[in-house]
């Protein structure tokens, strides 16, 4: 119930329709990849896929936000079947994908912001290396570039409530891997098919 009540406010507030372009809403397991703009990103998404794949489907939020107060956490946790994950974690390289990648092994769907971080502009900045390593772990997975448009108006940062501004997300075409593709160019290239979603004449 709290799920329903969710989408109609977010789809009231800031529309947050979803337009596929080159993919479809399917069962398969996925990491749909996308720019991070604002707190609004996690909801966003997860509300813009159909029910069926929402259960299967996890987000990835930042422990220091979803994971503070009881009611954040429970929505999170219970509703968004969201990852939380500490961004300050110390330890040994790619010890933070743990989580991830006890997901993907489970057969389930990720959504990775793989900025790391919000930004305020309209294309995404440098991916961190995350999705590169979770690709090449999981070749089975499908990669689908998603851009989000407009959460950072609708969400400014220090705001506590989003303004009424109509936001959309885009599902890009299925982004493939290429053997022996080096690292950065791999991260260059997703990056690339989230910013081409942000001028896609979609109406």
């Amino acid at each position: 119930m709290i799920d329903l009540v969710l989408i109609g406010l977010t789809r009231f507030l800031v529309g947050g329709q979803a337009r596929w372009i080159g993919a479809s809403p399917d069962m398969r397991q996925r990491i749909y990849f996308a720019n991070h703009a604002s707190h609004l990103d996690t909801l966003l998404i997860w509300s813009a896929l159909p029910r069926q794949l929402r259960g299967s489907t996890h987000p990835i939020a930042a422990a220091d936000y979803w994971g503070k107060g009881k009611v954040r956490r429970h929505i999170a946790l219970k509703v968004l079947n969201a990852v939380l994950v500490d961004r300050a974690t110390q330890g040994p390289p790619g010890a933070a994908l743990a989580p991830l990648r006890g997901v993907l092994a489970e057969g389930e769907s990720l959504v990775l912001f793989p900025e790391g971080t919000r930004g305020n502009e309209r294309l995404p900045g440098p991916f961190k290396s995350g999705l590169y390593w979770l690709s090449q772990e999981f070749p089975e997975v499908e990669l689908i570039p998603t851009y989000l448009d407009n959460p950072s108006r609708a969400f400014p940062k220090g705001t506590f409530l989003p303004v009424p501004i109509s936001c959309t997300v885009r599902f890009g075409a299925p982004l493939l891997r290429r053997a022996g593709e080096e690292k950065d160019a791999f991260l260059d290239r997703a990056r690339a098919a989230v910013g081409a979603l942000a001028s896609d004449p979609v109406s």
